[in-house]
């Protein structure tokens, strides 16, 4: 009896992972779950300044620290990571030339990037 092989029905998961669109994939999901694990951060600190200049201040002072720097420093990674693989997302479902995914791709890094040193070399 010929049967379907499974390697014929199943595709190769280890190629299809290491896919410059998974690649994409996953850092646009894992940059958006970064920024929303930010944002109850970020309304607190909104909430410190309609308390008063003392309370944003204080919360201020506290967020001054080498610690929360470096963490500025993966938002900022974050935040570029997300825009760039969004866009390339909206260009490759917009546009007609999907063959450019990989330039694309290595396009939204250099942005990202450029825009992570540009971040870290102000807070020196």
């Amino acid at each position: 009896m010929g049967g379907l092989r499974m390697s014929a029905v199943v595709p190769n998961r280890v190629s299809a992972r290491s896919h410059t669109a998974f690649i994409a994939f996953v850092i646009h999901r894992l940059s958006g779950v970064a920024l929303t694990l930010f944002l109850p951060l970020h309304f607190f600190a909104l909430s410190q300044a309609l308390q008063g200049a003392a309370a944003l201040d204080g919360f201020l002072a506290w967020a001054d620290r080498p610690l929360l720097k470096f963490a500025e420093a993966g938002l900022v990674i974050s935040l570029s990571a997300h825009l760039g693989t969004g866009v390339r997302l909206l260009v490759l479902e917009f546009a007609p030339w999907r063959d450019w995914q990989k330039s694309l791709f290595a396009a939204a890094a250099a942005v990202c990037l450029t825009f992570t040193l540009f971040f870290l070399l102000r807070l020196g």
